[in-house]
């Protein structure tokens, strides 16, 4: 019966028609990357009611929260990508054996991300440029955020898991659910309606807390309880050395690049800590608003993966490069589009957080400018995910190394220097336009290899 249900689960990644496939896989995960997007927003339009320093606080611990998500990533990649090569080849029982790994994987990285931010919150901050003036605040948000890093880790490994079996559906379910308990949550907590007590910054990290604890827990019990794909046992769970190994040949690059991305993201708000505290906030508004047109780039991403996993291990070449182009073509249309309202409707967007006319000021150009490039960064992302999906983790590694560490460093602390705060705004497009060439040249490459090698 396992290997039947297996079977329609994964079917369908072989034979469906590539643009059904694709919507049906890529827009649940849109949908949960946007919800993704939404903790954060909803922290932000809650939390600056308490002020800009507020804003701000949440934006130094930025860094923090997207490593968490690169060491859960990283991961669910990796087995995303096994498990959906595995049934491409068959094989039920070296399945339920990959799938295994992500639990004591989560548990020994979630527990090492929790100490971290609850032992050395301000030597974080100070590293991700907090100013004096909101090192209180954001040292709340941090610690309180850390006890939630556990599940974020299992949550998007797990999600990533089902994913690569097919299943879209689930995950964004679990992750729409924890949204509205962080929805209905943050009032409560951080102003202290109703029994609550009043806790502020820190009412909305643990609002997210318990909403990021929920998701894990309906991702946990849909697991174990065998009403997903899988049928995972007891001696599945004992880490595997050659099964880790190959996680991670693919996982690891991937984790690699999202850390490198924490790293570089933490420069930049150290280099905006020369213009105030004021200059992060407003790096933080642009940023948000920005995710919801960014966030969906990855769903679309974690829709691409399984169906270039299932063709590689099922050798169907054409199918494989048919739905790369497909699909990096449709997101780079649809987010030009997104870019275009995005920048029209800039000082509404702003306004719905804030109205502080200096705010304003600086949170408008800011937004317009790094946004101007969404429509070349989607297609940048399709083609490192083809990479992964190809188990070629190192060239994908590469490329993103490249983008954050080549053009995005020396272009952060250049153009400042001659624009000033303008300067910081503009290394982000600059840094996508050269990703993008690089990126796409080097994958078109990859095509005339397999084609000289009559693949």
């Amino acid at each position: 019966m396992a290997e039947i249900k297996l079977e329609q689960a994964t079917k369908r990644l072989g034979d469906a028609p590539l643009g059904r496939l694709l919507l049906s896989l890529s827009l649940p995960g849109v949908a949960s990357m946007i919800t993704m997007a939404l903790y954060n927003i909803i922290d932000t339009f809650w939390v600056a009611r308490l002020g800009y320093r507020a804003i701000a606080a949440l934006t130094i611990v930025l860094p923090y929260h997207v490593l968490i998500i690169a060491i859960g990533a990283g991961t669910g990649i990796g087995v995303s990508a096994l498990t959906s090569r595995r049934f491409g080849e068959g094989d039920i029982e070296a399945t339920n054996r990959v799938a295994g790994q992500i639990f004591p994987l989560t548990g020994l990285l979630g527990s090492i991300s929790l100490a971290a931010a609850v032992f050395f919150p301000r030597p974080i901050l100070t590293l991700c440029g907090a100013t004096p003036d909101i090192m209180d605040y954001a040292t709340q948000y941090l610690v309180t955020i850390g006890f939630g890093a556990p599940f974020v880790i299992f949550s998007i490994a797990a999600n990533n898991l089902l994913r690569g079996s097919g299943d879209a559906i689930r995950p964004m379910i679990f992750m729409i659910t924890a949204t509205i308990i962080n929805i209905i949550l943050d009032p409560f907590m951080i102003f202290g309606i109703s029994f609550f007590p009043e806790m502020g910054v820190r009412g909305a990290a643990l609002a997210t807390v318990i909403s990021q604890l929920c998701g894990a827990g309906l991702s946990f019990y849909y697991i174990v309880a065998h009403k997903s794909a899988y049928r995972i046992k007891l001696p599945h769970l004992r880490p595997n050395l050659p099964v880790l190994h190959d996680i991670y040949r693919v996982g690891f690059p991937a984790m690699i690049m999202e850390t490198t991305e924490s790293i570089t993201f933490a420069l930049f708000n150290y280099v905006l800590s020369a213009f105030g505290s004021l200059a992060i906030a407003a790096a933080g508004l642009a940023i948000r608003i920005a995710d919801l047109a960014f966030m969906p780039m990855f769903g679309v991403a974690q829709g691409l993966l399984p169906i270039v996993g299932f063709s590689f291990g099922a050798q169907l070449w054409d199918r494989l490069w048919r739905a790369i182009k497909l699909a990096s073509v449709s997101l780079a249309l649809t987010l030009g589009i997104a870019t275009v309202a995005l920048i029209v409707f800039s000082p509404q967007v702003i306004t719905i957080f804030s109205d502080d006319p200096e705010l304003m000021a600086i949170a408008v150009p800011a937004m317009r400018i790094t946004i101007s490039t969404l429509a070349l960064v989607g297609p940048t992302i399709l083609f490192a995910t083809a990479f992964q999906g190809l188990s070629k983790g190192k060239e994908a590694m590469i490329l993103s190394l490249l983008r954050q560490l080549v053009f995005f460093v020396p272009l952060l602390l250049l153009l400042p220097r001659i624009w000033g705060i303008n300067g910081v705004w503009l290394s982000i497009p600059a840094t996508d336009i050269l990703g993008f060439i690089v990126a796409g040249l080097w994958l078109f490459r990859e095509y005339k290899l397999q084609q000289q090698k009559g693949v």
